[in-house]
């Protein structure tokens, strides 16, 4: 599997690992998102780390044809740094994919395609209706457009290659071992140090939020019983907005839910995000475990407290970074 000392992949790890038999090998660039301390104490002999690229077909290739299933989950995914520069997210989303898929035809394997709800644009605030495996794609961001080149080329090389793909766009991810440049581990840090957490805007922009567990036995589902050729889409029904959810993190603290700092938005912000999981549910007996938003939320706020090593050393530049752009 690619990205698998990201957050969401890493998690994946561990899900696989404890649910299957399954020996995996691991290929990570392991950039400024990814780490290996999230692989430590997975059993030596079911997961290997090899560091490389998936843009390089020398690398790609040799260790798609040793595999039965490859699983991608690799992706430049901060839209804030796509905004910075497009170039990675054009590397790694669309030559990366590229890549990786003439392996998989190649070697006639399994291919898994991990992608977002971000390609299909944005809904109003008002409106009840929900993204669906049918709705068009209306990227906003260099993110999410080269998520959207991704998934197209997917579905191009099954049809005319017979690729062996299926597809999944996931909601909003939250859990362990996220960046603390994200969200809600943002706002997490903000308060243990004691700071008012910031928000874009007005904050009343709605994420659909799903824990990485659940995720996680999602793709897992898809993986093992999902139609070769056909898009899933995975959520939990954990619409959200932003203002409630830095107000719930401020509850867990004992703060006052009145202690945010409004910033800036940025450009191009879309405003509501909503799945519609019900293709997953009913075709494949999916349901996720995270079904109480602010049970999963307290869970993540007791992880990272417990892992002050690990996201303290980047803190600070990620504050300094998020200043410089008076955000």
């Amino acid at each position: 599997m690619t990205g698998g000392a990201g957050f969401i992949g890493s998690n994946f790890v561990h899900h696989l690992v404890a649910n299957t038999d399954a020996h995996v090998t691991v290929l990570d660039k392991l950039t400024y998102a990814a780490t290996q301390e999230c692989l430590d104490g997975l059993p030596a002999d079911r997961v290997e780390l090899v560091v490389g690229d998936i843009a390089e077909p020398e690398v790609v290739e040799p260790l798609v044809a040793g595999v039965d299933a490859v699983v991608h989950y690799a992706a430049e995914s901060h839209n804030d740094n796509s905004l910075e520069d497009p170039g990675p997210f054009i590397r790694t989303n669309i030559v990366g994919t590229f890549t990786l898929l003439e392996a998989a035809r190649k070697h006639d394997k399994r291919f898994h395609h991990v992608s977002t709800d971000e390609v299909y644009g944005d809904l109003e605030l008002d409106d009840l209706k929900r993204f669906t495996e049918d709705t068009p794609y209306n990227p906003s961001s260099p993110y999410s457009a080269s998520k959207a080149g991704s998934d197209h080329l997917v579905r191009a090389w099954v049809r005319s290659f017979g690729v062996r793909a299926t597809i999944s766009n996931c909601s909003n991810n939250y859990g362990p071992w996220q960046h603390i440049e994200k969200f809600i581990p943002r706002q997490i840090t903000e308060v243990i140090d004691g700071r008012k957490p910031r928000l874009y805007g007005d904050g009343l922009n709605v994420r659909d939020w799903i824990h990485t567990e659940d995720h996680s036995s999602a793709v897992l589902a898809i993986l093992e019983r999902g139609e070769i050729g056909e898009t899933y889409l995975i959520g939990a029904d954990g619409e959200k907005n932003n203002l409630e959810v830095v107000q719930a993190i401020l509850r867990h603290f004992g703060r006052s839910e009145d202690d945010i700092e409004f910033v800036r938005d940025r450009a191009g912000h879309d405003r509501r995000y909503a799945i519609e999981s019900g293709k997953l549910r009913h075709q494949l007996g999916w349901q996720p475990t995270y079904q109480d938003f602010d049970a999963g939320l307290q869970a993540t706020i007791d992880w990272y407290v417990a892992h002050e090593d690990w996201w303290r050393p980047h803190k600070d530049a990620v504050e300094a970074s998020y200043a410089a752009k008076g955000q």
